[in-house]
């Protein structure tokens, strides 16, 4: 059987090698051997192993465990057959130093864990009419991106992240505390990864480690026919960049509407008042009202009291991502005149008797019109 190679070879370094001659000859090999930067079929492998050899010697209780037993396998004797033996052992499924080598699963390096970028919210304030009809608003927000230099990684370019040295590549710390229900474990993020599993030891120059970074950016969103105040959309993927590969968040878009000044809004349906005079609730009339598309017509039937109502079917808010509009309420509100010229009063007060209705006047009889006194 071939011997396994030790660690120290991997890296280049002597047994005896500082912590600093270590971490200068991972980045200096890292850098090698990239795959961004070195196409050689088996550039990948050896960064792999670098890697993975970097991250056991640079942890000091890792690499002690390490030169207690070297190659020659672990405390219950088995030797290693290859150094992916030697990564099991202190990364594989099978658990910590000194519980056997078969039981983890086999791999390479140090895990990552991909995290869902975090939401964005902003606000948008919208005229009467744009919140009824929709309209297109480009937005300009400040969100964070993956880093282009490292992508997304946050390590420098040449060199790679390594497994968390507090949590060991798990993303998360574990802790055992006694309750009156008896031992109980907690998991909970790592705080030095942030539940990531990796730690970054040669940081990216432009993100400087975060693997992702602010940038403006204008979006542009489609509104909706028939939104009303304090609905929310969300555009998917418009929030910040993800970690470690992660899908980005979304933008989460608050509505406020002005009011109008012609329409009182109550769901999908529009209420207004419309003046008529007295003339045309007693005789009847045709008028005009502005709607929200265009003019209506709308029959005063004679004898309309203030207060009657009339639907105009159809003629409301459209909805929301659905056929079909709410309708429009007309209130009638009969104007009584203030002020009259005399003929008109003369008028009125002849009307009056002809009713047989008092006034603060009498008006002279029919064929009896004389010349007002001044």
């Amino acid at each position: 059987m071939a011997a396994v190679r030790d660690l120290y070879e991997v890296l280049g370094v002597e047994r005896g090698a500082s912590d600093e001659d270590i971490k200068k000859a991972y980045r200096k090999l890292a850098r090698e051997l990239h795959p961004d930067v070195n196409a050689d079929g088996d550039a990948e492998e050896r960064f792999k192993e670098v890697a993975g050899a970097y991250e056991i010697l640079s942890d000091p209780e890792k690499r002690q465990r390490y030169d207690a037993f070297g190659t020659t396998g672990g405390p219950q004797g088995a030797p290693f057959s290859d150094i992916q033996d030697i990564f099991d052992l202190f990364f594989g499924q099978g658990g910590g130093f000194g519980q056997g080598f078969g039981g983890g699963a086999r791999r390479r390096g140090p895990r990552s864990r991909a995290q869902h970028g975090e939401d964005l919210g902003v606000h948008l304030t919208l005229g009467f009419r744009e919140a009824v009809f929709g309209t297109r608003e480009e937005l300009d927000i400040e969100r964070l991106v993956e880093c282009e230099r490292c992508m997304g990684n946050g390590a420098e370019p040449g060199t790679a992240p390594v497994a968390c040295r507090t949590c060991g590549g798990a993303g998360q710390v574990q802790a055992v505390r006694k309750s009156v229900f008896g031992t109980v474990m907690t998991a909970a993020p790592c705080g030095t990864c942030r539940g990531t599993g990796q730690e970054v030891t040669d940081p990216c120059e432009s993100c400087h480690g975060h693997g992702r970074r602010a940038e403006h950016a204008t979006v542009t969103v489609d509104i909706p026919a028939g939104v009303s105040e304090g609905m929310e959309l969300r555009v998917t993927g418009n929030g910040h960049a993800g970690v470690q590969g992660g899908p980005a968040g979304d933008l989460y878009v608050g509505l406020s509407v002005e009011p109008s000044i012609s329409f009182e809004r109550r769901g999908q349906d529009l209420f207004t008042v419309l003046d008529i005079s007295m003339t045309q609730a007693t005789l009847g009339a045709q008028v005009e009202i502005e709607a929200l598309d265009d003019t209506e017509h709308l029959r005063v039937e004679p004898g309309t009291e203030s207060g009657t109502v009339i639907k105009l079917k159809g003629k409301g808010v459209p909805n929301v991502n659905r056929r079909g509009r709410g309708d429009l309420y007309v209130t009638m509100h009969v104007v009584t005149p203030a002020e009259l010229s005399k003929e008109e009063r003369e008028l009125w007060q002849r009307l009056s008797v002809l009713r047989g209705e008092e006034s603060s006047k009498r008006a002279p009889a029919v064929g009896e019109l004389r010349r007002p006194e001044f």
